[in-house]
């Protein structure tokens, strides 16, 4: 165990991390800080909530503790609400030392970070995007950059930054020090390491297999329609805590907030469609525990640092490795235990496989608690708080209250004993009875619907809808056709690998000669969006988007075969062509 002391900080950073009640160093911290504070090139691999930030950010603090107006160091952060989660940390390990620390992130106003830039910022924490437009606008140099944090890397690459990460690597001094972190290190993160670092220390706290193991982990074999009620049985057979749920869409997010409202549960929902005010007070009631459940998509829950989240649900199956050690990583804060539980579809059991080789650790099946079972754990937790009250509060003005009242309306004790905890079970929503159990449809009824999507279940329920129109609702939009030697099959690919998109949910693919329209359900569409916001397609990496028309009809078009179907496509008369 290392005390900060041992360190050799400046004594107003030791000050303030002691105000701060960091006793002694968490292991990332004990292992990162001397070669930080060496000044060498260092790559941490390291779990979210592991105490990184503080791990970079005193020996950053330390080397720039003199402060003035030039920017002298730089830390990337993949979104805003990190960047602000790592502003707010360094300013308040900085202390009484003159350094200024400046967040510049996008779906902010120019104005005030133009201003903030102006006079003076020693630390600017920033996104890939908004530190680039700074940068061609003239209002950022980095040319007195000492030191540059890459925080959360792998994230960076999955949200498409590599290009825009590596640009801003150019664009440093040839002299300075480069801190990497990612809880994962994919292979395009291994290689810019090797192009921009010199010499790197690797630092690897917490392999991928490590980066989970202090969380409890589940899975749940739930066909689609059920997992709502899943969902209930779990929030309602341990209420305690907080918990997030994890979504793939903006509007699954939405309307899984919805539906638990309306079925009781104090639930709200961050996404990509909300404004960062109102972010902002979801997770600032979140942050008071005036919330107990959250549900967010993958990119909305990034930054997202709350110490008493005890619980995630991956209510819809995370796209790869690390985005579930991401999601997971929310959870079990600061060495505390966490829980996660992932549904999964029958169609999905195979990718659960893959998931656990990747990670390294077997995640044990569950199932949802029946009615009876959640009846008992509320009894038991209503149980456990009246003997807690008995035990530990002072109890001596009730006791006297309950005496004057028992003498004066000669009612047995047993009998007000009752009546209260018939009352506060009432209050808590706690059944006292014994529960009935569900009555589900026959195994054979359920299985006629299991593996299907929600794609799937809207076709069971609009069997009257040609299938043709809802795989045709939307057309997304790639800017790669013809003279980029693109074919259907090249589409195809791509969808299904990145975005996990069977081709019977692809419709019709039109490919002119500079871009491309790919025929999708609403539904689909939305959700490659918010997994994969750009596509490589023949090696080339473009951004996806929702066309406002669809291409003319007399346009090229091709639509991809079935599998299994090898049939000669049919002639106006209906024949086989080919055949005689």
């Amino acid at each position: 165990m290392s005390t900060f002391d041992e360190f050799g900080l400046d004594p107003a950073l030791t000050t303030a991390v002691e105000a701060l009640g960091f006793a002694t160093a968490t292991p990332v911290q004990a292992q990162t800080m001397p070669p930080l504070l060496a000044g060498k090139d260092l790559i941490g691999q390291a779990r979210t909530g592991s105490g990184k930030t503080a791990a970079f950010g005193l020996p950053l603090l330390e080397r720039v503790k003199t402060g003035g107006k030039m920017t002298r160091a730089l830390v990337l952060a993949p979104t805003r609400e990190l960047a602000i989660q790592v502003t707010e940390a360094l300013r308040s390990f900085a202390g009484t030392l003159p350094v200024r620390v400046v967040p510049i992130y996008g779906g902010a106003p120019y104005g005030p970070q133009l201003q903030a830039l102006r006079n003076g910022a020693t630390i600017v924490v920033g996104t890939p995007g908004r530190v680039i437009d700074h940068i061609e606008r003239g209002t950022l140099n980095l040319g007195h950059v000492e030191c540059l944090v890459l925080d959360e890397a792998d994230e960076m690459l999955r949200m498409g930054f590599l290009e825009a990460v590596e640009f801003v690597l150019k664009s440093l001094p040839e002299e300075r020090q480069i801190a990497l972190f990612s809880a994962t290190m994919p292979a395009p993160i291994k290689r810019v390491s090797e192009r921009f670092l010199n010499d790197p220390v690797t630092i690897e706290v917490e392999g991928s297999a490590l980066s989970t193991d202090h969380i409890e982990q589940y899975w749940i074999r739930v066909p689609q329609r059920h997992k709502l009620d899943a969902l209930m049985r779990i929030l309602h057979g341990d209420p305690t805590g907080a918990t997030l749920i994890f979504t793939r869409t903006r509007r699954g997010c939405a309307d899984v907030a919805e539906a638990l409202n309306n079925a009781g549960v104090d639930a709200d929902a961050i996404h990509g469609d909300l404004n960062q005010s109102a972010r902002e007070r979801v997770l600032n009631r979140l942050r008071a525990k005036k919330l107990s459940v959250l549900v967010a998509t993958d990119v909305a829950a990034r930054g997202l640092d709350v110490s008493h989240l005890s619980r995630v649900v991956n209510l819809d199956y995370p796209n790869g490795a690390e985005t579930y050690v991401h999601r997971i990583g929310r959870t079990g804060r600061a060495g505390a235990k966490g829980v996660a539980i992932t549904m999964v579809t029958p169609g999905e059991q195979r990718k659960l496989h893959f998931l656990e080789r990747a990670i390294k650790v077997k995640i044990q099946q569950m199932r949802p608690p029946s009615n009876t079972e959640i009846v008992q754990g509320q009894k038991a937790k209503l149980w456990q708080a009246l003997e807690e009250a008995r035990v530990n509060d002072d109890l001596t003005a009730a006791r006297d209250w309950f005496n004057e009242v028992r003498a004066e309306s000669g009612v047995q004790p047993k009998d007000i004993a009752t009546a209260a905890i018939y009352l506060l079970a009432q209050a808590r929503g706690v059944q006292l009875g014994q529960a009935r159990e569900e009555q589900r449809p026959p195994p054979e009824r359920q299985q006629r619907f299991e593996g299907r999507s929600p794609v799937h279940m809207d076709r069971a329920q609009r069997r009257n809808r040609p299938a043709t129109d809802r795989v045709n609702e939307v057309q997304l939009f790639l800017s790669i056709g013809r003279e980029g030697g693109v074919r259907p099959a090249d589409i195809v690919g791509a969808l299904a690998n990145e975005a996990g998109i069977p081709s019977q949910e692809i419709g019709r693919i039109d490919i002119l000669d500079r871009r491309s329209f790919v025929g999708l359900p609403k539904s689909v569409a939305e959700h490659v969006l918010d997994i994969v916001p750009t596509l490589v397609v023949r090696g080339k990496r473009m951004h996806l988007s929702i066309a406002e028309n669809r291409p003319p009809d007399n346009r090229r078009s091709s639509k991809p075969k079935r599998h299994g179907d090898n049939r000669a496509p049919k002639s106006h008369h209906g024949k086989r062509k080919g055949r005689k």
